[in-house]
């Protein structure tokens, strides 16, 4: 009669070992993903709104702006009475996540973006009477017309590191910008 021999205690360990140590090698040499998840999320996210608000440009006959600083964008619109620009009522100012910046682009030339303004606090005032004697006319960088049409643009997100990853956000004017990856300095 044949005795049925099984794996030992030592055998299984050595095989646990051994896999644990192929895994976490793995881990290690791809490095941690979440930045760069982040930042690839961010540049879909970005470029998915550009097209809804081109589909809404022209459905609505409604002009809509994008205001960017480098940490993050404002969605305009054009109000036809006043002649002025506006938030949008349905989109609020989105900010990217501390560890990206964007860089913006208009005719090859790198803009200049306006750092965030923090609300200041000064004895007697509100916020209200603050915003009132400060407030500059809202222009955005980057128009989407009700014809279609938007600003030639490059909008680049990139991580705030060295030597980190970045997305870039392109249009002709005439195409709707898509998410890549940008190996580009």
């Amino acid at each position: 009669m044949r005795q049925a021999r099984g794996f030992t205690l030592i055998e299984l360990l050595v095989v646990l070992v051994i896999i644990g140590t192929l895994v976490s090698l793995a881990v290690l040499s791809t490095g941690n993903g979440t930045g760069s998840r982040e930042l690839r999320n961010e540049a879909e996210r970005l470029a998915a709104l550009i097209g809804v608000l081109a589909d809404e440009a022209v459905l609505d006959g409604q002009e809509y702006g994008l205001l960017v600083n480098a940490e993050g964008y404002r969605v305009l619109s054009y109000d036809n009475t006043s002649g002025t620009w506006a938030d949008a009522p349905t989109q609020k100012e989105h900010r990217t996540p501390a560890s990206l910046r964007l860089v913006l682009e208009l005719d090859g030339e790198a803009l200049k973006l306006p750092e965030p303004q923090a609300a200041e606090d000064q004895p007697g005032l509100s916020q209200a009477t603050l915003s009132d004697e400060k407030k500059e006319p809202l222009v955005p960088q980057l128009l989407i017309l009700s014809s279609g049409e938007l600003s030639p643009f490059r909008l680049r997100l990139e991580e705030r590191r060295a030597d980190g990853n970045a997305y870039a956000l392109a249009s002709d004017g005439y195409q709707l910008p898509s998410a890549e990856m940008d190996s580009r300095p």
